[in-house]
């Protein structure tokens, strides 16, 4: 069982940046964010592989960065530019093969 502590969510204006990371209690997983927002479905947000690939929502790509620290068991979202519709709850999880770990998530509001 993988253990993952999330943190960095909050209020932030629309073009406004914030930082999420997320903890993980093992080494070796794929490890990313999901998010759901309001009366919606879960969605992938960005992924990276131990070995530092990265794949991200195409709604995020050139404003989110992903990134990892093996050494720490950590991986950070830099969010920049945001917007309104970047409103949502965010998912830290580890991935590996058929096995899947949640965080508890973390509120990442955007609005003026």
């Amino acid at each position: 069982q993988v253990q993952l502590v999330e943190s960095g969510g909050g209020l932030v204006q629309p073009g406004g940046s914030l930082r999420l990371s997320c903890t993980a209690s093992e080494t070796w997983y794929n490890l990313g964010w999901y998010r759901q927002p309001p009366g919606k479905e879960r969605e992938l947000v960005a992924i990276i592989t131990p070995g530092g690939a990265t794949n991200y929502a195409d709604s995020v790509k050139g404003r989110f960065t992903i990134s990892r620290d093996n050494a720490k068991n950590t991986v950070l979202l830099q969010m920049d530019n945001l917007k309104p519709e970047d409103t949502a709850v965010y998912f830290c999880f580890a991935r590996r093969a058929v096995s899947t770990y949640w965080g508890q998530g973390t509120q990442v509001t955007v609005s003026s």
